[in-house]
């Protein structure tokens, strides 16, 4: 992971969450990582991964897409994280056939 990004986005409500996350993916050659979290009192985050330019892009994307449908709280990318960073990570989940 030490060439990767790790970019974060938090919103108020699933639904901006959920077209934000959408954007992020369809913006730049970016992984989702692990299931969407809940944080609570209405707050969810997302967590993707991708090279820092990559991920750059996404958040921009999602953030402004999110924001047209909910309140967003935190848009943040980390820039080659310490690799030991990963274990707080959410793991991601085997495709289901």
């Amino acid at each position: 992971m030490a060439s990767q990004a790790i970019g974060l986005l938090e919103t108020k409500g699933l639904i901006a969450l959920v077209q934000g996350t959408d954007a992020m993916l369809k913006a730049a050659n970016v992984e989702l990582v692990g299931p969407m979290k809940s944080v609570g009192s209405m707050l969810v985050s997302a967590t993707i991964t991708g090279d820092v330019a990559a991920v750059k892009a996404a958040i921009d994307a999602g953030a402004e897409s999110a924001a047209s449908f909910g309140e967003v709280v935190s848009a943040h990318v980390i820039a080659r994280p310490h690799d030991d960073v990963s274990k707080v990570l959410p793991k991601a989940t085997a495709a289901k056939k």
